[in-house]
């Protein structure tokens, strides 16, 4: 699924952002300090040859209507091979401080972003992660619910634009057979190193898993 000279897009709210300095000469610095770095600091030790080029446009409070005013230039006019997007809890608002953006409208306002996507880049490789929520601070229950609904859409939405799906919910239920959820992220939120790491890993794998089907 990663290619040799390939560049990799990095999209979503906070927890792809993970405070990037995209004024910093050095990519490690330029990809923040969440999973995003981790998933091309491995590939780029991995592959040193493939000339791999990754970029992190996250930005932090972003929900499904603001990643698709800023898509022209923060997408499309980028150019990637591979793009991948993680969006979704902030339209959930999952501690009830501002309303939630409605299951069809995050619905609809997504698969227009995809469909853009297909219609100026027909090549493009689409990477579909799971939004994802833990119980931990002044997260509500029903945000559990409500994550796990915009996961289901995700999936239906990967499946009908042959987008590959990473499956980060059910990663962080896995996850907490090993330890709680406070250990994974300090809010259920934004996850701890150790959090982002799992996010990495999924991602990876979930690379992996389309390679050997493609």
């Amino acid at each position: 699924m990663i290619r040799a000279n390939d560049s990799i897009l990095f999209q979503g709210d906070s927890i792809t952002n993970a405070f990037r300095k995209p004024e910093e000469v050095c990519n490690a610095y330029q990809l923040g300090a969440g999973y995003a770095m981790i998933v091309a600091a491995q590939l780029l030790a991995a592959r040193p040859h493939d000339n791999l080029r990754f970029t992190n446009r996250g930005v932090s409070g972003d929900g499904i209507c603001d990643l698709a005013k800023r898509w022209q230039a923060d997408c499309l006019e980028l150019r990637p091979d591979v793009v991948s997007i993680l969006i979704g809890v902030n339209d959930a608002e999952p501690t009830q401080r501002e309303p939630a953006t409605p299951l069809d409208e995050y619905e609809r306002h997504y698969r227009d972003l995809l469909a853009r996507t297909r219609a100026a880049l027909p090549s493009v490789r689409l990477v579909l992660c799971e939004p994802f929520v833990l119980r931990v601070g002044d997260v509500k229950e029903w945000a559990l619910r409500d994550l796990a609904a915009r996961g289901a859409i995700v999936r239906r939405l990967a499946a009908a634009a042959d987008a590959a799906v990473v499956p980060l919910q059910s990663v962080f239920a896995g996850a907490l057979n090993e330890a709680t959820a406070e250990y994974w992220s300090f809010d259920g939120i934004h996850p701890n190193a150790q959090g982002h790491w799992r996010i990495a890993q999924a991602w990876l794998r979930t690379m992996s898993a389309a390679e050997t089907r493609g």
